[in-house]
């Protein structure tokens, strides 16, 4: 079937609600540039403080307070007082000159984004030129200007802890669950990359991977966020990447492993250890070009990485291979098995990324900068079914890009704008064979050739999917500290999508007059046919907001509003019980069909177009300084997110199936899903290197995407996404962190937490009419709710010559629905899965060689090869056992006891790697 259009839209048989829908639009984003000027991510902080005089402790005006290795720099004010905006987050070294006072530098501050940090000097007087004083800053272990919770962890962090990707980092946050952020679905969370958007929007997912190696600051922001995030409900994760410094330098990094495990009973094939098995390979380069000098740098980084994986299958068959076991005797069966069997990984990823950032400095008050991130992903998912014929499953291919251009422009010493255009692009691709006609394509019935509890002994999958999203963004965007109480910040944000999507099941072809053909031949139905889906459509979005950071001496706060504004260009059905002009099933219904005018006897049309949604945001944040070593902070915001795309444009063509229930349908009339958070919370310092954080939350979530099922005129029935799902989330986290030293850091968090909804999935409807139970119409424990959480991380050594580091992690079971012999037998998600713990360790020594510094480093995942149960057998409640029994003979080569083996229950075993860095 083919879907998507193009504006125009007022085309035959389309109502169009508004004719004046673009004349309303452009004016309203006159009014927005000419009022306030979205989705603004930050990428830098703020220094400020003020000069006294060390004996007198009178404000000193005009000190030239000066950022060191850098054009930013400040002169204070009559009262003493200087602000430096536009900081990118690092570390930095800063300086106070006055003339007649002494110099002082103070080293070591740290910078963070959207944060304060305030750096006060007290120079004394002298009559004759003398030395500078030099103060090495400690990190302050209280955020005195956080109004909601947010968690830091800056490039220095980053390289100590064993961890792989970025998302690693996210779930080591307190609150945050396999990537649910304090309750909400996963599609909840927003990716930002240096002030961009990096989510796909049709399934809401980053469209690139982001390495560890170029990012200077990640933020995981889970409490209530300012107005300039948008498009997200429970949580933001802000990344900045690194830029490249005065010097020139790189780094060379590569590693090998495999996962070591005695679990031999569980994981096929773990006893035969190959050392490059999992293997990497990564190179960072970066420094000034040379024939510009200090005008132009870049930073460049470029990884290979391959992972066989943990989870095998044996090639007992190839896909081209039939079997029969139809007779009762299992003698008299036929077994076609030809191949080598040999061991396959049968959930191996490979991935190659790239990363170049180029940054020119034109003039103290300009800078642009140019950033390229690509990446490429092949990997497979593991099907147990095809344990025996690994070759049938499929293969998965993700690729992605991000262009980001921006002009950072300094107005004065007090303002600044950025100016931002960006085109991000997102790909996948699943299938076995890429030619759709390839001959290996076998008939489809080969896959029903075993059954009862045994593996696949032949057969292909037989579905092509393919599908990409183009993102082009311009954003625009002020910042001004107005006084030295207000710093305002305002922006607008245009995003156009384009959404291609095609995807069709291989079927055998047939001759002339409707026989198959064989032997088989793969064949590719046409484009009307029920189960071939192609479309082309084209999303608008808008937003804008404004912010004002209010910083007086006895409270802090963020106080905004945003604007959003959505819409997806498309259609629906004026009659849902008859959606499809093609196929009326409404008696009379049809004036007869034009493909062009499909319209109704009445002379309604058969399709309307979609309203935009507007959507207006409130959010407050305060923080309230009680001592100097304490902050109590509260916030409440409104957040909205349009659902992921995918479920906007399902079934393009609005075909209805004629036999049970197995469509399931778009809707773009869906409204924007709704979250209303509180929060309050304390930090509080116990003593020179140990701070408390206690924060108390709710969560109100409603307008969740679900289902509905509708049955049509002739008693068919379909399923169509709406805005039907809800539920709530409350808990609370403590936190103890430790001042990190040259020797040691430590840090523990806990989280209690209830996440409670009507359903955990947008399909959990669907699932339950096709099994005949009644869908769930009361709260009920979510997938992801885990109750108690505790993460911990310690680093010791001499950071310049050698450290160890672990993570520990515990978290109480999550839930699953009891059920015997496949028949639900208590409330949804009423019991809990064993709980899961786990301790990775990092450890490396420097050395120098050659006159290049070197670093040997061990990483093992899993260091006590725990088998976590991630799935279990709902009618025992583990991964280990279960009471199922088969109602006959197996009909395939293996036992029942074989199969009901299960590794992908568990979490990967131990996974023990060793490597070596050297700087160039």
């Amino acid at each position: 079937m083919r879907g998507g259009v193009t504006p125009p839209r007022n085309s035959k048989g389309v109502k169009v609600k508004s004719k004046s829908r673009f004349i309303r639009f452009f004016s309203l984003i006159v009014c927005l540039l000419s009022g306030i000027t979205c989705l603004w991510a930050g990428t830098s902080g703020k220094l400020a403080g003020r000069v006294t005089d060390a004996q007198t402790g009178e404000a000193l005006p005009f000190a030239n307070i000066i950022v060191e290795e850098t054009t930013l720099g400040d002169a204070s004010d009559l009262d003493g007082f200087y602000v430096i905006l536009n900081v990118p987050p690092g570390t930095y070294a800063v300086t106070a000159k006055m003339m007649g006072y002494q110099e002082v530098k103070i080293t070591n501050i740290k910078v963070a984004v959207d944060f304060t940090t305030t750096m006060d000097f007290a120079p004394n007087p002298t009559v004759i030129e003398a030395e500078g004083i030099t103060v090495v800053a400690e990190r302050e272990l209280i955020q005195m200007d956080l109004t909601s919770t947010r968690a830091v962890v800056d490039a220095e962090r980053i390289d100590a802890l064993p961890v792989e990707g970025f998302q690693d980092l996210v779930n080591l946050q307190a609150g945050v669950v396999e990537g649910h952020i304090r309750g909400g679905r996963s599609s909840e969370v927003v990716y930002m990359l240096d002030g961009i958007s990096i989510t796909d929007p049709f399934s809401h997912e980053a469209a690139v991977d982001v390495e560890n190696s170029v990012i200077q600051e990640l933020q995981v922001i889970s409490g209530t966020f300012n107005a300039e995030y948008g498009q997200a409900m429970s949580g933001v994760v802000n990344i900045v990447t690194r830029e490249g410094g005065n010097k020139l330098s790189g780094r060379i990094t590569t590693y090998t492993g495999d996962y070591v495990s005695n679990h031999t009973e569980t994981y096929m094939n773990i006893d035969h250890i190959n050392p490059f098995s999992t293997y990497n390979i990564e190179t960072t380069l970066g420094g000034p070009f040379p024939i510009f000098g200090k005008k132009l740098s870049f930073y460049a980084t470029a990884r290979r990485y391959y992972n066989e994986g943990y989870l095998f299958g044996k090639r007992i068959f190839n896909a081209s291979d039939s079997c029969d076991f139809s007779k009762d005797n299992p003698d008299e069966w036929y077994i076609g098995a030809t191949g080598d069997s040999s061991m396959v990984p049968m959930a191996p990823t490979l991935k190659n990324s790239l990363y170049g950032k180029f940054t020119y400095r034109l003039s103290p008050g300009d800078r642009f900068s140019y950033n390229l991130m690509w990446k490429s992903r092949d990997f497979r998912a593991y099907d147990h079914t095809f344990k025996y014929n690994p070759d049938g499953d499929y293969n998965r291919y993700d690729r992605g890009y991000s262009n980001i251009f921006n002009w950072n422009h300094v107005i004065n010493s007090k303002t600044f704008f950025e100016l931002k255009f960006a085109n991000s692009f997102h790909d996948y691709r699943q299938y076995i064979y890429k030619d759709s006609l390839d001959k290996r394509y076998v008939d489809p019935e080969r896959l029903q050739d075993a059954s009862n509890y045994a593996f696949r002994t032949g057969g292909t999958q037989m579905r092509y999917f393919c599908r990409n999203t183009t993102s082009y963004i311009g954003k625009f965007d002020i910042t001004s500290q107005v006084t030295n109480t207000h710093q305002i910040k305002l922006g607008v944000e245009l995003r156009k999508h384009k959404l291609f999507l095609h995807e069709f099941e291989i079927v055998p072809k047939k001759d002339e007059v409707g026989r198959e053909i064989h032997p088989f031949e793969p064949y590719i139905p046409p484009i009307n046919y029920t189960n071939h889906n192609k479309y082309t459509n084209y999303p608008f979005e808008v937003a804008a907001y404004i912010q004002d950071k209010i910083e007086v001496k006895n409270m802090i706060a963020n106080i905004g509003v945003r604007f959003d504004y959505f819409d997806p260009y498309w259609k629906i059905p004026t009659d849902p019980r008859d959606p499809n002009p093609k196929d009326a099933l409404h008696p009379d219904t049809l004036n007869p069909y034009d493909p062009g005018n499909p319209i109704r006897v009445t002379g309604e049309p058969w399709f309307e177009d979609v309203e935009p949604r507007i959507q207006i945001s409130p959010r407050i944040g305060i923080a309230y300084p009680i001592t100097d070593r304490g902050v109590l902070h509260g916030s409440y915001g409104h957040f909205f997110q349009i659902p992921p795309f995918e479920y906007i444009y399902t079934d393009p063509e609005f075909e209805v199936y004629a036999a049970g229930l197995t469509s399931r349908m778009g809707n773009a009339d869906l409204e924007p899903q709704k979250t209303v958070i509180y929060e309050i919370g304390l930090q509080q310092q116990l003593s020179d290197n140990i701070s408390l954080d206690v924060t108390g939350f709710f969560k109100n979530i409603r307008n969740l995407l679900g289902i509905r099922i509708y049955e049509t005129y002739i008693g068919s029935k379909y399923a169509q996404y709406i805005n039907r799902d809800y539920g709530n989330v409350r808990g609370i986290t403590v936190a103890l962190e430790g001042r990190y030293s040259q020797y040691l850091y430590a840090s523990l968090d806990y989280t209690y937490q209830i996440a409670k909804g009507n359903a955990s999935d947008p399909n959990a409807v669907f699932w339950d009419v096709l099994a005949n139970r009644e869908p769930e119409k009361f709260l009920v424990p979510l997938d992801w709710d885990q109750m108690h959480t505790l993460n911990g991380a310690v680093t010791i050594g001499y950071s310049q010559f050698w450290g160890v580091s672990l993570i520990g992690r515990y978290g109480t079971g999550l839930p699953y629905t009891p059920s015997h012999e496949g028949i639900r037998i208590a409330r949804e998600n009423s019991e809990r899965k064993p709980p899961q713990y786990n301790v990775d360790l990092r450890a490396y020594y420097n050395l120098k060689l050659i006159g290049s510094n070197f670093s040997l480093f061990l990483k093992v995942y899993n260091l006590f090869d725990i088998m976590n149960e991630v799935n279990v057998y709902t009618d025992t409640g583990r991964a280990g056992y279960t009471l199922i029994s088969s109602p006959g003979v197996v009909r395939g080569i293996n036992t029942l006891e074989e199969y009901l083996i299960r590794p992908d229950f568990y979490c990967a075993p131990r996974h023990v790697i060793l490597g070596f860095s050297v700087d160039l």
